[in-house]
């Protein structure tokens, strides 16, 4: 049985990327760190799309293997066959975005993980497992990664795979160019046309530009190099034109490029070329292997193509099937498709790492409360919090579907303890209490301080806002929600909106879907709503429906907790979960607060601390997961 729709194999490498745009890479101040290497970049870009696809390679025994590793299991990657070389380093490649016909690169790569990859690391079971396997040129360079793509398409052969070939041609990988020259993309070569044309026999599909065709094919001379490789490959044959889309060719090349099968293109503005060919491979893999005509094939390889050109990065730009669609559907409204707000909130909200259907989250990212306890003080505090981690990590046992709320002025070391543990983190940037809202100092006036925080913790702020606020502290407080929304995307980070009207005013069973939808109206899309807990189950319908009609692709909600008592809890999470938009809870007092009073005041010890934390946040979990058992036996 196939259970893998596409194995692609060859380089990985860490991308990073310049931040800074329009200067040269001796001027770059700082990098965004992605996943790169042509390889790579198309099997997350076709799981994106929604193929099963995975990835053979090498990657070395440290952070950046790990990443790669990581990044690739989060974007729904196979990494069965990416394999840790405990002897290389992980190739790295640095880059930059000049202008927009200059793009610096420098690769690193002496003596890497991924060039380390041979037949012994092509397993015939996990070949014959998949429907296509994608090849690349680079991977032809060496005779030992070269022994190893060889054995893939004898077995892809043998086992009735389609097979497929990037060329791919990096004159610095085949020793052509110096290591300052990894930008150039063509350098004529007898022993490179030779080595391609040993292998285009085995393929089913060729694909690449004018120049790699020019390549491939031993002469400048677009028409005659794509004969000269009809000559020795039946393949059909895709020939990417850039601005002008592409054209394929199934059977003999006609006089000129426009006489092949071609599909429409896009008129965008080129932001950044890097990784486009991998975009465009992606898109055309994905109507290829579903059996789509080549014209529309093309057409989903030149729309990814054309996010690529837009955006920064190479597989952070490439967009999902849903994405996809949106795009062809409505088509283009602004050239710079980053600029685009519709299409780019599609793109974040459909690309999101980790599935969090389930959140049982322990909040004590509380302040305020815990400095009023008697006994407190911020050292105090600081290790309670420790015990508070410890209770969720014991009730979670690595099992998914468990959170943390925790603070970084009193709850730092907590904080940093939880990286890594699986928990989802979420973490506050409200100062307690306030309204009109203000941030913690950590923050900064520009909101600068969130550029520090990890990628993985999730930015939790709580506004006291009510319909019925004076238009005053209504105008300060979304000003900075406005603010916040924006320096999140900035930075990468998720972000939580809470919200409390009970607080501050009467409600009724409109008055949170009446703040959720003004928060939408002026531009604010959270990944999570943190709501309080509704009496009424029209209530959560109301709220539910305003956030699903303006944003299908949220998250969803979690129910704070308020320091109810347990059995109030339980009424309450019943109702909530009858609900589909809302995953769990976030509650915190209820779970913690005996257990502070207690150990503040020197009465229990930090093991009996735990121990009371962990029974209660392990019966909330319980409640909640039989209200979610019971919904669906009912359903």
């Amino acid at each position: 049985m196939k259970t893998l729709d596409v194995i692609t194999i060859g380089r990985a490498s860490v991308d990073l990327y310049g931040a800074q745009v329009g200067g040269r890479l001796e001027d770059m101040g700082s990098f965004q760190k992605y996943i790169g290497g042509s390889p790579c970049n198309m099997a997350a870009g076709t799981a994106r799309l929604g193929l099963k696809s995975a990835l053979i390679t090498r990657v070395g025994d440290e952070h950046m293997g790990r990443f790669i590793r990581e990044e690739l299991a989060r974007e729904g990657v196979n990494v069965q066959g990416v394999i840790t070389d405990k002897e290389r380093l992980t190739a790295l490649v640095l880059l930059g975005i000049r202008d927009e016909k200059q793009f610096p690169l420098i690769f690193y790569r002496e003596n890497c993980a991924d060039m380390a990859l041979c037949e012994d690391d092509i397993d015939e079971g996990f070949i014959a497992s998949s429907r296509s396997v994608v090849a690349t040129g680079t991977h032809l360079s060496h005779p030992r990664t070269e022994a190893a793509v060889m054995k893939a398409l004898t077995l892809a052969r043998k086992h009735g795979l389609q097979t497929a070939l990037d060329i791919d041609y990096r004159p610095n990988l085949w020793g052509l160019a110096g290591h300052g020259d990894g930008e150039s993309r063509f350098i004529e070569s007898a022993a490179v046309t030779a080595k391609l044309q040993s292998t285009l026999h085995l393929f089913d599909l060729i694909v690449g530009t004018e120049e790699e065709f020019h390549i491939a094919g031993g002469t400048t001379d677009t028409i005659a190099a794509l004969r000269d490789v009809r000559a020795v490959s039946k393949a059909t044959l895709v020939c990417k034109r850039g601005p002008m889309g592409a054209s394929a060719f199934t059977s003999a090349i006609p006089d000129t490029l426009n006489q092949g099968e071609s599909g429409p293109g896009f008129p965008i503005e080129v932001f950044n070329v890097l990784g486009a060919g991998d975009g465009f491979m992606s898109g055309l893999l994905k109507g290829w292997l579903e059996g789509e005509p080549w014209p529309v094939a093309l057409k989903y390889a030149n729309a990814c193509g054309a996010f690529a050109v837009s955006r920064h990065g190479c597989t952070p730009a490439y967009p999902s099937w849903e994405e996809l669609q949106f795009f062809l559907n409505r088509g283009v409204v602004t050239k710079a498709l980053r600029k685009d707000a519709a299409l780019e909130q599609i793109h974040w909200a459909t690309n999101r790492h980790q599935d969090w259907s389930t959140m049982r989250v322990f909040a004590f990212d509380h302040r305020m409360q815990l400095e009023a306890i008697e006994g407190a003080t911020p050292a105090k505090i600081g290790a309670f919090k420790e015990l508070c981690l410890k209770a969720a990590l014991q009730v979670s046992g690595g099992q998914p579907g468990y959170g943390i709320l925790c603070d970084s002025r009193l709850g730092r070391d907590a904080l940093y303890a939880a990286a890594g543990t699986g928990l989802w983190i979420g973490r506050p940037v409200e100062w307690p209490g306030s309204r009109p809202l203000t941030l913690e100092a950590e923050i900064g006036p520009d909101f600068g301080g969130l550029s520090e925080w990890p990628l993985a913790h999730v930015v939790k702020v709580l506004c006291f806002y009510h319909p019925d606020d004076d238009a005053e502290t209504k105008a300060a407080q979304e000003a900075t929600v406005l603010r916040l929304f924006h320096a999140c995307r900035r930075n990468r980070l998720e972000m939580l909106l809470e919200i409390i009207p009970s607080k501050v005013g009467p409600v009724n069973d409109q008055t949170s879907a009446q703040v959720i939808s003004r928060f939408y109206d002026l531009g604010i899309y959270p990944d999570w709503w943190k709501l309080e807990p509704f009496a009424t189950d029209a209530a959560y319908r109301v709220a539910c429906s305003a956030i699903t009609t303006r944003d299908p692709h949220v998250r969803g909600i979690v129910v704070l907790g308020l320091d109810a008592s347990e059995a109030a809890l339980g009424t309450s999470l019943a109702l909530a979960a009858g609900h589909d938009l809302v995953k769990g809870f976030a509650i915190g007092r209820t779970i913690f607060g005996d257990a502070a009073r207690g150990w503040f005041a020197g009465k229990i010890t930090d093991d009996q601390a735990v121990a009371d934390m962990a029974s209660k946040y392990a019966r909330l979990c319980g409640i909640w997961d039989a209200a979610c058992a019971a919904k669906g036996e009912t359903a």
